[in-house]
Formats: structure tokens, C-alpha cells, sequence
């Protein structure tokens, strides 16, 4: 009678305060082929230390549900180490994604190549942080991504939701200066880490903001409803793309979006609308990025 009591109450409790996560569901993934002839534990713990620092960590001051957790992925490859100094001189592909609404369809948030990835890791350090004080390269790097991965999903939920996430990853980067590593600096190219969340809290960027929520609640989330009023909807929302796009020309972000969802604009419109109502589209993407032209050039089919 008691055990049965005792499951009674955690389950009433379990009803009345259900249970709550960290925000992030991320996989941590270490690429040391370029690395030869060196003791590969300090990797292996390196990958541990790493999953449990971003996934153990809670960010921010909001509640997740085990299920509402964002599924992200950070891929480092490491291309040289010293082994004396702990020295990585590394690349990353950092990418988040979401679900869709009724459907078993996740679609890509964000999706970034950060080509200094450089940090310093013995194995067996500890890994600690503060957001008013950045000392280490590698905390400061996962900071900045965990918070702009959940400022850009907020984003993608309602208009503009990220904005306060979105400030601590601006803190981290200003914060950073004072590192001396590659990737911070305000002015070292539009599509570093500084340059990346400026743009993101820049006024003139604010229809890029918007269209991550137009594009994601009122087209993807609604195909399953409606797949034309959907895809009417996307195709409104991706004025905002290029508007974005003249108000600030050389920021990265259109491009960026553009990119990780190259194949995913492409499958909403080929062999769909007319080629009045495309052609304005195809041209969109063209201005912004035409590195991607023959993908572009499917959508018109």
C-alpha cells in the first residue's frame, strides 16, 4: 500500500508539474582524420566533455518539455594539433533543425560552416562558463552557437521571439574581443561570428527576422492543411527574403538561408505554380546567390 502511494503522488506530481529539460538535444561530432600519429583518448574525451557541457547546461531562463528540445548537431574537424600546448586548429558545421507540424518533416533552422573553430583542450579539463566573463575560446564558441541555435528557433515560432536569446549570443561575441581569436572581430568579414549576430538585431535586417517566422509557421507548418495556401504564403514570406537583401547587400544571412534551404525551396516549387509566378522567385535567388544557379533553375521546371 505504500509503494503504491508513493507512485500515486510522483505521478500526481509528475501531472501537476511536468517534467522540464535544457533546451538543447545536441550530437557532438569529432573528425580527426587530419590528425596523425597522436594519442586519439584526449578526442574521445574532448567529445564527452563537449556533449555534456551544451546538452547539461540550461541557457536560458525558459522551459522546455523533454520532447520541445532543439535537435542540433556540431561536426569539428580537426585539422592540426599539438599535443604539448593542446592547440586545435579546427573547422565546424554547426546546424539546428525543427519539426514541422503535423508531419514527420524536420526542416533545417539554421546551418553554418565557422572556418576558425580554434580552441585549447587538455584531456581531462573541465569546462566552465559565465557570460560576463569570457576567458576560453572553446566555452565562448559553444555559448555564442547554443544561443543563437535557440534565439533563431524562438525566431521561427513567433515573430521575432529570439530577440532576447538572440542578445546573449551579441554579449558572448562582444565579450569575446578580448580572446585575439580568429572570428570575432567586428570587421574581419560579413559572415564571421560578430558580423553573423549583428546583422541578426540590426534594424534594417528586421524582414529577415520576420520571414523566419512567415516562412516556417504560416507555410511549412500549414502544408499539411493546405499545400497551396502554404506555398502562397511561403512565397510572400520570401519578399521579406529580398528586401532583406536590399537593405543590407553584403550581410550573409540571405545567403545563408538560401543554402540550407536550397533543396527544400527547390522541392516546394518544382513541377508547382506557374512560371509567371515563379520567375520572380528564380530571380530572387539569383541577385542573392548565384553560386546555386542550377538549383535554381529546377524551381522554374
Amino acid at each position: 500500500m505504500r509503494y503504491f502511494r508513493l507512485t500515486f503522488t510522483l505521478l500526481l506530481l509528475l501531472m501537476v508539474f511536468p517534467a522540464r529539460s535544457q533546451e538543447l538535444n545536441a550530437t557532438v561530432d569529432i573528425n580527426t582524420q587530419h590528425v596523425q600519429g597522436t594519442n586519439k583518448s584526449v578526442f574521445d574525451n574532448l567529445k564527452t566533455t563537449l556533449t555534456q557541457f551544451v546538452n547539461d547546461r540550461h541557457w536560458t531562463g525558459l522551459l522546455y518539455s523533454p520532447n520541445e528540445r532543439i535537435k542540433c548537431a556540431f561536426s569539428i574537424v580537426v585539422n592540426k594539433y599539438s599535443e604539448e600546448s593542446g592547440e586545435m586548429t579546427c573547422e565546424a558545421y554547426i546546424q539546428s533543425s525543427r519539426p514541422v507540424y503535423n508531419s514527420s518533416y524536420s526542416t533545417t533552422a539554421l546551418s553554418i560552416h565557422d572556418a576558425n573553430f580554434n580552441f585549447q583542450f587538455h584531456e581531462f579539463d573541465q569546462l566552465e562558463f559565465r557570460n560576463d566573463q569570457v576567458d576560453n575560446n572553446l566555452t565562448a564558441l559553444f555559448a555564442y552557437y547554443a544561443y543563437l541555435i535557440i534565439g533563431v528557433d524562438l525566431d521561427t515560432m513567433s515573430p521575432q521571439g529570439g530577440t532576447d536569446v538572440l542578445k546573449l549570443a551579441l554579449d558572448v561575441a562582444n565579450n569575446a574581443q578580448t580572446l585575439n581569436t580568429k572570428g570575432w572581430k567586428a570587421f574581419d568579414d560579413e559572415s564571421n561570428r560578430f558580423g553573423i549576430i549583428n546583422d541578426y538585431l540590426d534594424g534594417s535586417m528586421q524582414p529577415f527576422r520576420q520571414l523566419q517566422y512567415d516562412y516556417h509557421r504560416k507555410g511549412l507548418d500549414a502544408m499539411a492543411a493546405n499545400s497551396d495556401e502554404a506555398r502562397a504564403n511561403i512565397t510572400k514570406s520570401l519578399e521579406l527574403l529580398n528586401k532583406a537583401h536590399s537593405n543590407k547587400s553584403m550581410s550573409a544571412l540571405p545567403r545563408l538561408f538560401s543554402e540550407y534551404k536550397r533543396d527544400e525551396l527547390v522541392g516546394i516549387y518544382h513541377g508547382k505554380e506557374t512560371s509567371a509566378k515563379k520567375q520572380p522567385i528564380y530571380d530572387m535567388l539569383i541577385a542573392i546567390n548565384a553560386s546555386q544557379s542550377s538549383f535554381w533553375k529546377k524551381i522554374l521546371e
